[in-house]
């Protein structure tokens, strides 16, 4: 890892979880750098995009927006960035008192979770985990052999389940209303290979079929089934059912190959999980 230092945004309703955490964590990462505390979820979505952190402690159960919800809106943050603005989704740590609907996500995901209160143990652990998920970011092309995780959206669907085991269960999309050339179609979201987006249009293909749409990534994500369409990049979502391969450029980008087209799609360092040991 890089000799700079580690930036964290902390956030938790209650003021004396805020200073034990901050407490632990001077004992267990001394050179990690808290920049900024919220209170709720809005105030840690809004700390984020002003300091753009590496990493981010959320309240799983907060007022005006869970940390669940608010770890949606952060993983959206970059797409409304600039393209030259290489700033990635953060890691997500969750804080958590509720261990009974969540660990088993939490173990086998993206994001990682200290429970209340925090133990110096179990957040050492949390810590290592986090400075090698960090330390693969920086170094896209090395091969790891670990099995990958679930995406990142379909940890934040399965966790906001957990939350609400009686809410009925998400309706995604179906149909896809996009224009082709002059004309409106509708196209069956299955038959959609991938998404991806520009500044003003988001591109729907498919095996015969070109289309656009004016709905942004950011909010594809959360209207389409996580375990159908993975996000790889800020501005593309891919069927994974239509994922032919992973390759590497000179650059030791991965790149994935869709079935039926010699077009590859860039994954980019927040997403190279996705990928791991190919």
């Amino acid at each position: 890892m890089s000799n700079t230092p580690i930036r964290a945004v902390l956030a938790d309703d209650e003021r004396l979880m805020r200073e034990q955490l901050r407490a632990r964590l001077t004992e267990v990462w001394p050179e990690l750098d808290i920049v900024a505390e919220g209170k709720n979820g809005l105030e840690a979505v809004e700390l984020v995009k002003q300091h753009k952190p590496d990493l981010v402690f959320l309240d799983i159960r907060m007022p005006g927006l869970t940390g669940v919800e608010a770890a949606r809106q952060i993983a959206q943050l970059p797409g409304d960035l600039p393209q030259d603005d290489d700033w990635e989704v953060p890691e997500i740590v969750f804080i958590t008192a509720y261990d009974q609907y969540a660990v088993e996500a939490f173990e086998q995901g993206v994001a990682d979770y200290v429970l209340k209160p925090a133990e110096r143990d179990r957040l050492q652990l949390t810590v290592a985990r986090i400075k090698k998920r960090l330390a693969q970011r920086e170094a896209p092309s090395a091969d790891f052999s670990d099995s990958a995780p679930m995406p990142l959206q379909q940890l934040l669907h399965k966790l906001s389940a957990g939350m609400s085991p009686a809410a009925a269960k998400p309706q995604y999309l179906q149909w896809i209303q996009a224009t082709v050339g002059q004309a409106i179609q509708m196209i069956p979201v299955e038959d959609v290979l991938f998404f991806i987006s520009d500044e003003k249009y988001t591109r729907v293909q498919t095996a015969k079929v070109e289309a656009l749409i004016r709905k942004p990534i950011k909010e594809l994500v959360d209207e389409l089934d996580p375990q159908l369409f993975w996000q790889i990049h800020r501005s593309t979502l891919v069927n994974a059912r239509a994922i032919d391969g992973i390759t590497r450029d000179f650059r030791g980008r991965q790149l994935v190959g869709v079935k039926g087209l010699t077009e590859k799609l860039e994954v980019s360092r927040s997403y190279t999980h996705l990928f791991k040991g190919m």
